[in-house]
């Protein structure tokens, strides 16, 4: 008895990438479709299922309906798989070759090619492995071009990514520029503040849970409802290394560092992290969400070890205490002196010894009192030693012509800074659509790149700003100072880093005295506000 079906039952595979768009209609589902279902017809077969992916790239097997089709064929539920040629089913020659030679006869169903003229069930399919091999190379030149096109968009200071970052969002008249999202925003501006008064990434994390914040995952989601949050955040919360990462991001200050991670393969969804040297890094393309102060005082508080355990002593001049000499941070060390919890100490001379650095001992509360009178001295000014300060302010900021020259020269390097971005730009176009070879590419491309360094070197030798406006700037963060600590009774690590930029211990010297031997060291204090370092003797 013959059990053979007298009608082939077929199954059509159809599938389309964002790659093929600018193939035209040759390629779109409905085509597809029409060709394969005209080919069953005329050769009687029966089709009895359909299975499409749009918008899936043929380097992926991944495919949703792909493994529907697997599935179905594991069911026995169809003889023949029709496609409209081998690229369609995909562009791995590796893959393509074990699903024709190994897990269709399996299953003892044919594949057809209709366009290539390949059928499985025929012995003529020598030439199988070798359109397999042209159809990962046309993939793999259309990842090329892609990331070609990618990297010049980067390099010119463009965006690119499916979503903007947290604090941000696209510009609905141009996708690669980034706008304030206010609300998140305001959530940004408010973890650098509270970072920048000392407050710690993980206290941040917990009073925006307690107030009911989402989190940048979460928060995406809601802006974007075709997203499932469970495949973005697992617990759904603010966590501290979610706030250490927007506390360290360049983006919040309007700069854009893009391209941190890369692919290992165009047939591999795994990337690797990039070196920061790696990274393409384009200043002032947005509007900042926070200050360059906030943000430099924040990378200090973050540098700067503290430790929170309850009755421990804390460093307050951690990140900010360094030896005069060596430059290396002073670092605290025990002491023998009853009421005293701690020396500080050169870090070199600590780690090394004398073979690095001297000592540079210093008892904990005398550096204390010494940095306390100084800000009290500084901080706590009359109206008229106000006058007085702003008359050294200018005095130290030459204002002379020399500043609307260095404006123009500013000017004329931006200028010639974002012609030269286009040019590079333009020059990666003209190589995506074969308008310049290889030959002359990278010459051009290291010229360009040359062109763009030395110009940005000249940029940055230029003095920063006008100075009339540097000097109301520095007259009107005094005053906001002034009246900020008016009343200081100790020090905190708050003030601290909202007031002094550097402090310099110096090497102690010891010398005879009627009393006895009595010690003598300088301490240089940097404020923020002040032209000159404040410098003090200190003897006991």
């Amino acid at each position: 008895m013959d059990n053979r079906r007298s009608v082939d039952r077929a199954a059509l595979y159809l599938r389309l990438s964002r790659d093929d768009d600018d193939r035209g209609e040759s390629q779109s589902i409905r085509n597809q479709r029409m060709l394969l279902r005209d080919y069953a017809a005329r050769q009687g077969f029966a089709v009895v299922g359909e299975y499409v992916d749009d918008g899936w790239s043929g380097t992926r097997f991944d495919r949703p309906r792909f493994q529907d089709l697997m599935c179905d064929m594991e069911q026995h539920q169809f003889d023949v798989v029709l496609v409209k040629d081998l690229s369609r089913l995909g562009r791995d020659y590796i893959q393509i070759g074990r699903y024709l030679e190994l897990v269709f006869p399996a299953y003892g169903v044919r594949l057809i090619a209709v366009n290539d003229g390949i059928d499985t069930a025929r012995a003529d399919t020598d030439l199988v492995p070798f359109r397999n091999v042209v159809n990962e190379m046309y993939a793999r030149d259309t990842s090329r071009k892609i990331r070609s096109a990618l990297q010049a968009k980067r390099k010119v200071g463009k965006f690119v990514g499916n979503f903007a970052p947290y604090g941000y969002q696209k510009d609905p008249q141009d996708k690669n520029h980034l706008l304030p999202d206010e609300r998140a925003a305001a959530v940004v501006r408010r973890i650098f503040a509270q970072a920048a008064a000392g407050v710690r990434p993980a206290a941040i994390a917990r009073g925006l849970n307690a107030g009911g914040e989402p989190p940048p995952a979460v928060y995406r989601c809601l802006h974007h409802p075709g997203l499932d949050p469970d495949n973005y955040s697992r617990h759904k919360q603010w966590t501290s290394a979610g706030v250490s990462r927007i506390l360290q991001d360049i983006v919040y200050l309007g700069h854009l560092a893009q391209g941190k991670t890369g692919k290992i393969s165009f047939k591999s969804k795994k990337t690797r992290e990039k070196q920061a040297g790696e990274w393409i890094i384009v200043r002032d393309r947005h509007e900042p969400l926070v200050s360059k102060q906030i943000f430099d005082a924040v990378q200090r508080q973050r540098a700067a070890r503290r430790c929170d355990r309850k009755g421990a002593f804390q460093n307050l001049f951690s990140g900010l205490a360094f030896c005069a000499d060596c430059g290396k941070a002073m670092s605290t060390v025990g002491t023998r002196k009853r009421g005293s919890a701690a020396n500080l100490a050169c870090g070199a001379y600590k780690l090394h010894g004398s073979s690095a650095c001297t000592n540079h001992f210093i008892r904990y509360e005398t550096l204390y009192q010494c940095v306390l009178e100084a800000v009290r001295r500084y901080v706590c000014l009359t109206e008229e030693e106000c006058d007085a300060l702003f008359e050294r302010l200018n005095c130290r900021l030459h204002l002379d012509a020399r500043t609307d020259e260095a404006g123009r020269a500013r000017a004329r390097l931006e200028k010639a800074l974002e012609r030269t971005r286009r040019l590079v730009a333009q020059l990666y176009e003209d190589r995506t659509a074969g308008r310049i070879g290889e030959t002359n590419f990278y010459p051009l491309l290291e010229k360009f790149e040359q062109q763009t360094r030395d110009l940005q070197t000249q940029r940055d030798g230029l003095p920063d700003g006008d100075g009339m406006d540097s000097l109301q700037q520095q007259q009107a963060r005094l005053r906001a100072i002034i009246r900020r600590y008016a009343d200081i009774g100790e020090l905190t690590p708050a003030l601290l880093f909202a007031l002094i930029e550097r402090i310099e211990v110096g090497q102690g010297t010891y010398e005879k005295t009627e009393k006895g031997r009595a010690k003598r060291q300088k301490i240089r204090i940097f404020f923020r506000f002040l032209p000159e370092p404040c410098e003090i003797e200190w003897k006991e």
